[in-house]
């Protein structure tokens, strides 16, 4: 249990666990992770017969990840110390942790809100929006990502190499089980109106953009890879079909102008993002925010440092011919706006590709094996 000033609350949270592990016959213990309470939590907690945790580190992922640390359990149950959720009743965690689940998630939409325990934000706009994203980005199977009662295997835990201090940690954990190829399963929960006479920690705009940004990062795909390949796409559409027009038809040459330019533009910017997409994912794998991903080691055989050093330098060289039929007054704008975009891809190419070579010595400096 996370904890932070939860005394009104707290022990009767470890009299209900204590209660349930009795009647399951469930040899466990209750770790209360204390994230620097000064309303005597602690000592509550000890009263109680719970063993305490004191964190330094300021968060509630923070108070969480170092308790499963210090938790001996083979199997860890967290859930917040508010008595929003019912510890005694936590059969159908165990029952599906020994079936052979890594990761149970609790459901409080299919198990019941009480009337007050939700603001109307979070649960008909916050949690919804966020868990159709967790869906939709990481093909999560879980339809309350961030329901704060789940169990999960301390082989588990280990695995998913958390990282996150804050309230994203809920999402970090779900995501990465997901993406690790665990066995997820949900079980449904209710949720309770909180019993505390002070505001929640929770605050829901900040955390729910919080979650939503890890999200993103987490996922470069949907946040630099998909529109920067849709702006390349249209880009390439609109200035290739301008470009042969004119070749043509001899359209009128100030419209087509302003249209290849953008669509130029468009081009460049969707080569960003999508160059941006495959360093975000180098990054993350190197730093182990994200499990290895065998798309991306196969993609290292084919595109190296020499091959985008030629396709840029290619690209290049068809720019430079085209602005020196520019200099020489043998062109207009429509053929001085394409060499000037074949120059700037040709060049962003070359860069890219000596930055993920770069990104990419520590994927391939192996023991034994030498790098390129």
């Amino acid at each position: 249990m996370p904890c932070l000033n939860e005394g009104e609350t707290l022990a009767r949270c470890i009299r209900k666990a204590c209660a349930c592990m009795t009647r399951l016959g469930v040899d466990a213990e209750i770790v209360v992770a204390d994230n620097g309470s000064t309303d005597g939590s602690q000592q509550i907690a000890r009263a109680e017969g719970a063993r305490v945790v004191d964190v330094a580190v300021r968060g509630y992922g923070a108070a969480l990840y170092q308790g499963c640390v210090e938790a001996r359990g083979r199997f860890i149950i967290m859930g917040d110390a508010d008595d929003s959720y019912d510890f005694s009743h936590l059969d159908a965690f165990i029952e599906h942790l020994r079936g052979g689940a890594d990761l149970v998630m609790g459901n409080r939409f299919l198990g019941g809100i009480r009337p007050g325990a939700m603001p109307w934000k979070n649960r008909y706009l916050g949690n919804p929006i966020l868990s159709a994203f967790g869906r939709l980005f990481f093909h999560s199977a879980a339809s309350d990502f961030h329901c704060g009662l789940r169990g999960f295997s301390r082989d588990a835990f280990d695995r998913m190499n958390l990282q996150t201090v804050g309230m994203e940690f809920a999402s970090e954990m779900l995501i990465k089980a997901t993406l690790l190829g665990l066995r997820v399963t949900e079980v449904p929960t209710t949720l309770d109106k909180d019993g505390r006479s002070r505001r929640s920690h929770l605050r829901p705009w900040r955390d729910g953009w919080r979650h939503l940004r890890f999200m993103l990062l987490y996922c470069p795909r949907w946040l630099f890879l998909y529109p920067g390949l849709a702006l390349m796409i249209t880009g390439g559409f609109f200035g290739a079909r301008t470009f042969l027009s004119w070749l043509t038809a001899g359209r009128q040459v100030g419209a087509d102008e302003n249209v290849l330019l953008f669509a130029c533009a468009a081009v460049l910017l969707g080569f960003q993002g999508v160059a941006f997409a495959f360093c975000a994912r180098i990054y993350a794998l190197n730093e182990r925010l994200l499990p290895e991903d065998s798309t991306l080691e196969n993609m290292f055989r084919y595109f190296t440092l020499e091959t985008g050093l030629a396709a840029g330098s290619l690209l290049a060289l068809v720019g430079l011919i085209g602005t020196v039929r520019v200099a020489l007054g043998r062109a207009s704008l429509l053929i001085a706006i394409p060499s000037a975009s074949a120059l700037c891809l040709g060049g962003q190419i070359i860069f890219i590709s000596f930055l993920l070579s770069f990104l990419g010595l520590r994927r391939r400096s192996h023991p034994g094996q030498a790098v390129d």
